[in-house]
């Protein structure tokens, strides 16, 4: 019997270090925006930094990197989190719920009122083109670029990022870092695209992209991708340039 149980719990670590060692274009991934309520960002950071992340590690749930806007008026922190697929993140994510450790951390860091006023999330997966540069090197800004495709064309604006839009960006000192689009439809998986690029400072990465707006290259392949698909591929796009915190696994 004794035996039986060492087999079992030995099998289940091999489990976990087979599914951690795992291709990252093959991970699931969670992008998660906390608002925090006014004057408790820094109790929500301190709550990350100093017991969250623990318990994340005890629960096998993989940090990928933690921001704060530059301009951060709303108190906003965003973070990027991975699983090997989505039942393991439905059974990791219970399990951390639901231990007695985390619970005593919320019961503390409440005790004065809540500290996350909203939370907004969508799972990921990254594109059949997307880089996954994912190195520490520091002093510099990520930027989060969120695209919205015309109906019917988010396959013809994945194929102007693969075949022409990453070369540009690269040419104009823009470094390509990881592309996602949903998983699920009600999140947009038939018409959202989920990127970072990074640059130097927030003023850098204005002027590379000013360069490349202006670039003919790039005229050429936004007028013939249009005239191809009929009209606009984008209805919108929202930028967002953030900081890495000081406990980002990525900086």
């Amino acid at each position: 019997m004794k035996a039986s149980r060492l087999i079992i719990v030995f099998l289940f670590f091999v489990k976990i270090t087979t599914l951690q060692a795992q291709a990252p274009q093959e991970r699931l991934y969670e992008l998660r925006t906390y608002y925090a309520t006014e004057g408790k960002l820094d109790v929500l950071l301190d709550r990350f930094k100093n017991h969250t992340l623990k318990l994340f590690k005890k629960h096998h749930i993989k940090v990928e990197g933690f921001w704060v806007p530059l301009d951060n008026t709303d108190s906003k922190l965003v973070y990027l989190l991975s699983f090997p697929n989505k039942s393991a993140k439905e059974a990791y994510s219970k399990a951390f719920v639901e231990d007695k450790a985390w619970k005593k951390v919320v019961s503390e860091t409440t005790k004065d009122g809540e500290i996350v006023a909203k939370m907004e999330s969508v799972d990921l997966k990254m594109t059949d083109f997307s880089p996954y540069d994912w190195k520490n090197v520091g002093n510099r800004v990520f930027e989060l670029r969120v695209y919205k495709a015309t109906p019917n064309n988010l396959g013809n604006l994945l194929d102007r990022f693969k075949n022409h839009t990453i070369d540009l960006l690269e040419k104009h000192g823009i470094h390509n870092l990881i592309y996602w689009t949903p998983t699920e439809t009600s999140q947009g998986a038939e018409d959202m695209l989920y990127y970072f690029v990074v640059h130097k400072d927030k003023a850098s990465g204005l002027a590379s992209f000013k360069e490349f707006d202006a670039d003919p290259a790039w005229k050429k392949v936004k007028a013939e991708t249009e005239a191809k698909a009929g009209g606009l591929l984008t209805v919108y796009l929202k930028s967002e340039y953030l900081m890495p915190t000081d406990f980002s696994p990525i900086k």
